[in-house]
Formats: C-alpha cells, structure tokens, sequence
C-alpha cells in the first residue's frame, strides 16, 4: 500500500496543533518569534504556518508497514494546497 510521505490528513494537522499546544500550555518554549497571542492554540497555529513544528508523524499502515513522514515538506504542501489556512 502506497502512502504519500509528503501530505498530512486534516486528522493528523488536527492532533499537531493540539498536541503542540498542550505542549506550550504546560511551558515548553514557544518556537514563533512574535506570537501573535498569549493563546496556545494561537501559538501553536502560527507555528505550524511558520513550518516550525518540532514532532514527528508515524503512520502505521493497515498491512503493518510504518510510514515516517517528512513534516516541513508536508506542512508546506498543506498549507499550499488549502491557501495558508490552518
């Protein structure tokens, strides 16, 4: 089964910025230099605009295959193909 190492799901750009926000909420350092917010949500969706995201995701395949994917080159095809919106 073929899986593209290089695109995100909206379920896996979902569980980035939330995990990525719980991360900020509970004090790891915000990446952004100018958050626009105090918001961690707001944080975390600007650094996922900004490709500064710091996680790795691992597909697991339904035939047992695991997929690793490239996340800066994945965040920049989402954000190209759904106009910069998060």
């Amino acid at each position: 089964m073929k899986w593209a190492t290089d695109k995100l799901t909206r379920f896996e750009v979902a569980r980035l910025i939330g995990a990525r926000s719980l991360q900020i909420a509970l004090g790891a350092p915000v990446l952004t230099q100018n958050p626009d917010s105090t918001s961690s949500i707001d944080i975390a969706r600007s650094e996922f605009k900004e490709n500064l995201m710091p996680m790795t995701v691992k597909r697991e395949l339904p035939n047992s295959e695991k997929n690793i994917v490239e996340i800066k080159k994945a965040i920049t095809n989402w954000l190209e193909d759904h106009s910069g919106e998060v």
